[in-house]
């Protein structure tokens, strides 16, 4: 391991600890195929790819139990496109997103806020937190 990536591996273990969680080398090892790439849009299954095919040895269900952890301490963003497809979205901010049918792939929305008007008072005691807008693409079809 080179001095560079030790240092990377020492900021991925700090991030998961300052987030309260305990920095196991599983953990450690998806986080930092998860942040090293910059913003990324991804599902279990592909977090889980990326990881055999990087010799980290993890079951998919150990992935799954790591990203909704990340999820839950603040440090992903969980997005459901396809009714049962989930990706995880390491751009925690408040944006939006574009879905690209047929392919599977996520991208955020470039280029100012996107205005959702006529929202619904919410129930009692509750309160709106966040509103996720998933624009659908296809090709356009033959004119």
């Amino acid at each position: 391991m080179g001095s560079q990536e030790f240092e990377e591996t020492i900021a991925v273990d700090k991030r998961v600890r300052e987030a309260g969680l305990r920095p196991t080398r599983q953990r450690v090892a998806l986080a930092e195929l998860l942040f090293a790439k910059g913003d990324r849009h991804l599902s279990a299954e592909e977090l889980h790819e990326e990881a055999l095919a990087a010799g980290v040895p993890v079951s998919l269900a150990t992935v799954y139990n790591a990203l909704h952890q990340f999820t839950d301490v603040g440090l992903l963003r969980i997005l459901a496109v396809e009714g049962s497809k989930t990706y995880f979205d390491t751009n925690t901010s408040d944006h939006h997103h574009f879905y690209i049918e047929g392919e599977n792939r996520v991208f955020d929305i470039d280029g100012g806020p996107v205005t959702v008007d006529n929202l619904p008072i919410p129930p009692e005691g509750m309160e709106i937190a966040n509103i996720d807008v998933v624009i659908r693409l296809r090709p356009k079809r033959g004119s």
